[in-house]
Protein backbone atom coordinates (compact mmCIF):
# COMPACT_ATOMS: atom_id res chain seq x y z
CA UNK A 1 0.00 0.00 0.00
CA UNK A 2 1.26 3.04 -0.82
CA UNK A 3 0.09 6.53 0.05
CA UNK A 4 0.52 10.05 -0.89
CA UNK A 5 -1.62 13.43 -1.65
CA UNK A 6 -3.14 14.47 -5.17
CA UNK A 7 -4.35 17.86 -5.59
CA UNK A 8 -4.57 17.97 -1.80
CA UNK A 9 -6.92 14.41 -1.15
CA UNK A 10 -5.22 11.76 0.38
CA UNK A 11 -5.07 8.58 -1.91
CA UNK A 12 -3.81 4.65 -1.09
CA UNK A 13 -3.20 2.48 -3.72
CA UNK A 14 -2.21 -1.26 -3.60
CA UNK A 15 -0.15 -1.63 -7.22
CA UNK A 16 3.04 -2.33 -7.78
CA UNK A 17 5.42 -0.01 -6.79
CA UNK A 18 6.74 0.15 -10.10
CA UNK A 19 3.92 0.94 -11.63
CA UNK A 20 4.67 4.97 -13.32
CA UNK A 21 2.82 7.65 -11.49
CA UNK A 22 1.33 8.59 -14.89
CA UNK A 23 -0.72 5.32 -14.94
CA UNK A 24 -2.13 5.64 -11.34
CA UNK A 25 -2.55 8.98 -12.05
CA UNK A 26 -4.77 8.36 -15.39
CA UNK A 27 -6.20 4.54 -14.62
CA UNK A 28 -6.64 4.35 -11.05
CA UNK A 29 -7.26 8.10 -9.97
CA UNK A 30 -9.05 9.00 -13.27
CA UNK A 31 -7.18 12.07 -13.54
CA UNK A 32 -6.64 12.32 -17.16
CA UNK A 33 -5.38 15.92 -17.99
CA UNK A 34 -1.68 14.76 -17.17
CA UNK A 35 -1.15 13.16 -20.61
CA UNK A 36 1.31 10.08 -22.08
CA UNK A 37 3.70 11.21 -24.62
CA UNK A 38 6.57 9.55 -24.68
CA UNK A 39 7.15 6.92 -22.23
CA UNK A 40 10.37 8.25 -21.73
CA UNK A 41 10.61 11.64 -19.88
CA UNK A 42 11.55 13.50 -22.76
CA UNK A 43 8.81 15.37 -24.18
CA UNK A 44 6.97 17.27 -20.94
CA UNK A 45 3.46 16.03 -21.74
CA UNK A 46 3.37 14.15 -18.67
CA UNK A 47 4.68 16.71 -15.77
CA UNK A 48 3.25 17.38 -12.73
CA UNK A 49 4.45 19.08 -9.52
CA UNK A 50 5.79 16.53 -6.59
CA UNK A 51 6.44 18.45 -3.59
CA UNK A 52 6.39 21.53 -5.79
CA UNK A 53 8.78 20.46 -8.45
CA UNK A 54 8.04 19.69 -11.84
CA UNK A 55 8.68 16.16 -12.47
CA UNK A 56 7.94 13.76 -15.35
CA UNK A 57 5.11 11.06 -14.15
CA UNK A 58 5.65 9.17 -16.72
CA UNK A 59 9.08 7.84 -15.20
CA UNK A 60 8.11 8.53 -11.78
CA UNK A 61 7.60 4.73 -9.93
CA UNK A 62 4.57 5.26 -7.54
CA UNK A 63 7.16 4.45 -4.35
CA UNK A 64 8.83 7.12 -4.95
CA UNK A 65 5.78 9.39 -4.02
CA UNK A 66 5.05 7.72 -0.98
CA UNK A 67 3.90 10.75 1.29
CA UNK A 68 4.87 13.27 -1.58
CA UNK A 69 2.28 15.65 -2.23
CA UNK A 70 1.51 15.67 -6.01
CA UNK A 71 -0.13 18.66 -8.27
CA UNK A 72 -1.85 17.63 -11.93
CA UNK A 73 -2.87 20.15 -14.05
CA UNK A 74 -6.62 19.53 -12.44
CA UNK A 75 -4.50 21.01 -9.11
CA UNK A 76 -4.26 24.84 -10.83
CA UNK A 77 -7.09 26.97 -10.89
CA UNK A 78 -8.77 27.94 -13.53
CA UNK A 79 -7.81 31.71 -12.15
CA UNK A 80 -4.29 31.06 -11.89
CA UNK A 81 -2.10 33.36 -13.79
CA UNK A 82 -0.64 31.06 -16.16
CA UNK A 83 -3.80 29.48 -17.48
CA UNK A 84 -5.26 32.90 -17.44
CA UNK A 85 -2.15 34.13 -19.62
CA UNK A 86 -2.88 30.66 -21.85
CA UNK A 87 -6.24 31.36 -22.41
CA UNK A 88 -5.31 35.36 -23.14
CA UNK A 89 -2.30 34.77 -25.19
CA UNK A 90 -3.91 31.66 -27.32
CA UNK A 91 -1.13 29.11 -26.73
CA UNK A 92 -2.95 26.16 -27.54
CA UNK A 93 -3.52 24.51 -30.80
CA UNK A 94 -3.92 20.99 -30.57
CA UNK A 95 -3.89 20.98 -26.71
CA UNK A 96 -2.08 18.32 -25.76
CA UNK A 97 1.33 19.10 -24.81
CA UNK A 98 -0.33 22.23 -22.73
CA UNK A 99 -0.98 20.45 -19.47
CA UNK A 100 2.60 20.06 -19.41
CA UNK A 101 3.70 23.02 -20.73
CA UNK A 102 1.59 24.52 -18.06
CA UNK A 103 2.95 23.00 -15.02
CA UNK A 104 6.56 23.73 -16.05
CA UNK A 105 5.46 27.16 -16.52
CA UNK A 106 3.95 27.28 -13.20
CA UNK A 107 7.41 25.34 -11.66
CA UNK A 108 9.51 28.09 -13.57
CA UNK A 109 7.34 31.28 -11.93
CA UNK A 110 7.05 29.77 -8.42
CA UNK A 111 11.04 29.72 -8.61
CA UNK A 112 11.52 32.84 -10.56
CA UNK A 113 9.00 34.97 -10.47
CA UNK A 114 10.20 37.36 -13.48
CA UNK A 115 12.02 35.18 -15.50
CA UNK A 116 14.34 36.06 -18.74
CA UNK A 117 13.72 34.64 -21.84
CA UNK A 118 16.81 32.28 -21.58
CA UNK A 119 15.18 31.35 -18.41
CA UNK A 120 12.05 30.47 -19.94
CA UNK A 121 13.75 28.49 -22.85
CA UNK A 122 16.04 26.93 -20.14
CA UNK A 123 13.06 25.86 -17.99
CA UNK A 124 10.84 24.89 -20.98
CA UNK A 125 13.31 22.85 -22.76
CA UNK A 126 12.47 19.43 -23.13
CA UNK A 127 8.50 20.50 -23.22
CA UNK A 128 8.07 19.19 -26.89
CA UNK A 129 5.11 20.96 -28.61
CA UNK A 130 4.54 19.71 -32.03
CA UNK A 131 2.33 22.78 -33.20
CA UNK A 132 5.32 24.68 -32.21
CA UNK A 133 3.66 27.55 -30.17
CA UNK A 134 6.77 28.32 -28.27
CA UNK A 135 6.67 32.32 -28.82
CA UNK A 136 3.47 31.87 -27.53
CA UNK A 137 4.29 29.87 -24.27
CA UNK A 138 7.09 32.36 -23.92
CA UNK A 139 4.76 35.92 -24.08
CA UNK A 140 2.29 33.92 -21.95
CA UNK A 141 4.61 33.13 -19.41
CA UNK A 142 6.06 36.85 -19.41
CA UNK A 143 2.44 37.89 -19.16
CA UNK A 144 1.67 35.93 -16.39
CA UNK A 145 4.32 36.98 -14.44
CA UNK A 146 3.55 40.26 -15.16
CA UNK A 147 5.73 41.64 -17.59
CA UNK A 148 3.32 43.11 -20.11
CA UNK A 149 3.18 46.33 -20.60
CA UNK A 150 -0.38 48.62 -19.41
CA UNK A 151 -2.50 48.76 -22.90
CA UNK A 152 -1.33 45.52 -24.08
CA UNK A 153 1.60 45.75 -25.10
CA UNK A 154 3.49 42.62 -25.09
CA UNK A 155 7.62 41.76 -24.58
Amino acid sequence: MITFHVNGKRHTVDLSPDTPLLWVLRDHLKLTGTKFGCGVGLCGACTVHIDGRAQRSCITPVKDVAGKKITTIEGIPAEHPVKKAWLSEEVSQCGYCQPGQVMGAVDLLNRKPHPTDSDIDSAMNGNICRCGTYPRIRRAIHVAAGKAGKGGKKP
